[in-house]
């Protein structure tokens, strides 16, 4: 899990007369529910609720498709598989503006959503990945492998891989983060294998035969596969209860609707400026593009990074205007904080709107030249000097909005936040420490 240490500060206080537009937002009747802080934290958990549902439904369709891999193995099941995967990326992604601010989601989010993580831990590896590490003496447990692994310097039994060994043993096993054990990034690796080709062309290439006990490959077929459906499984648990928790007695709606309208606006702010800053821009993005490593792409075995950072940024503009596109081409839409910053001060509201879109194409950018054939991981490869600009493009975009997304907190009067930060943007010099 990529959690970043430090925090950027905003202190911003606004004018007179926007202060005033903003006390009245919160402080006066509303004239409309689009004025009326309640009703847009309302909307914003019910968007919250549609769009982990569109993540469930995808979820289950991904583990349907893996059972379909298990039960009869060939080249077809596993594309059919690596695509259901894609699919359940694009509503999760989503859903990620949603974890900083609130605690529930961001408590959670590890057990789904983890990377970069130590592949050594469950399965088989190329020697060039090396046998061990410093930070982590289960760099190389292969699990998959073993019915015996040691944690901490006891023996462990995972003589059977289920759910629960998963999720209650092998999750960050020795408090490390890097042993990713479940979500999303597990199942890519399973699904997709090492991807071994650097910053060069192409993704993971694991064959089928990984997972067919008469002709196997890679060794221990029928424990890979227990792991595969035991991971897919705990995916779909694990999404119905994040289901639960924005349903209408949900512990997170009810954390945000029973508190003040200012602190569940606050809530969405700090979402959007957390991810466009510190995780999206820092972490996820201008780290790679300075060290040129693929290592530190965030889907970094099937190459679908150009998908989960695009959807990001859907997602941050989905929190400002209040409105979700779902699978199904309906959509869910309601009063939203764009409503209350315009009323506080247009200008800010129109900054905003124009730099959440700016950043999306800087996003359908990157997309089309890896849809052309240049995967992300080729983009942020040294040398690559146009793939390097469209990468930073977006970055720039990203941090960009986030200083349209202070002056949102300004004009609407709110206690300062702290969003998320980055070495890689605040003190880039620590990176090559």
């Amino acid at each position: 899990m990529n959690r970043a240490s430090n925090q950027r500060p905003v202190w911003k206080l606004p004018g007179m007369r926007a202060a005033l537009a903003a006390a009245a937002v919160f402080c006066a009747a509303p004239a409309s529910a689009d004025s009326d802080p309640n009703a847009v934290i309302a909307a914003y958990a019910d968007i919250a609720l549609a769009k982990y549902e569109d993540s469930l439904t995808t979820a289950q369709a991904l583990e349907q498709a893996v059972a379909a891999l298990i039960a009869k193995p060939s080249a077809e099941a596993l594309a059919t598989a690596r695509e259901a995967w894609k699919a359940a990326r694009i509503p999760y992604q989503q859903t990620e503006v949603y974890r900083f601010g609130n605690p529930i989601v961001d408590d959670w989010e590890g057990r789904v959503n983890s990377w970069p993580l130590d592949e050594g831990l469950i399965d088989y590896v190329d020697p060039s990945y090396g046998a061990e590490s410093d930070e982590n003496t289960l760099y190389t447990a292969n699990v998959i492998a073993n019915t015996s692994i040691e944690i901490n310097g006891q023996k462990v039994d995972a003589t059977t891989i289920t759910p629960e060994f998963l999720s209650g043993t092998l999750q960050e096993a020795g408090d490390i983060e890097a042993n990713v054990a479940t979500g999303y990034h597990a199942i890519e690796f399973l699904l997709w294998g090492q991807d071994l080709n650097g910053t060069g062309p192409g993704a993971g290439n694991r064959p089928y035969t990984d997972y067919d006990a008469a002709n196997c490959t890679g060794g221990h077929c029928d424990r890979r596969a227990q792991y595969l459906a035991a991971a897919s499984h705990l995916l779909v648990s694990d999404l119905q209860e994040m289901v639960g928790d924005w349903a209408a007695d949900g512990e997170a709606r009810k954390a945000l609707l029973e508190g003040t309208p200012q602190a569940g606006v606050s809530t969405i702010l700090t979402g959007m400026g957390s991810l466009s800053y510190g995780e999206l821009a820092g972490e996820r993005m201008k780290l790679g593009l300075l060290l040129h490593d693929p290592e530190e792409e965030q889907d970094c075995f099937s190459d679908n990074t150009h998908i989960s950072h695009l959807y990001d940024a859907v997602g941050i503009r989905n929190a400002y205007h209040g409105s979700y596109t779902r699978i199904d081409g309906s959509k869910v839409e309601g009063p939203a904080v764009a409503d209350l910053v315009k009323a506080a001060d247009p200008a800010t509201d129109a900054e905003l709107s124009g730099k959440l879109d700016a950043t999306v194409a800087a996003m359908e950018a990157i997309e089309a030249r890896a849809l052309a054939g240049e995967a992300y991981d080729q983009q942020i490869g040294e040398g690559n000097a146009a793939g390097n600009a469209a990468v930073q493009a977006a970055i720039d975009a990203l941090v960009d909005q986030t200083k349209s997304i202070e002056r949102a907190v300004s004009a609407l009067n709110l206690d300062a936040i702290a969003f998320e930060g980055s070495d890689s943007l605040d003190s880039p010099d620590k990176v090559f420490e």
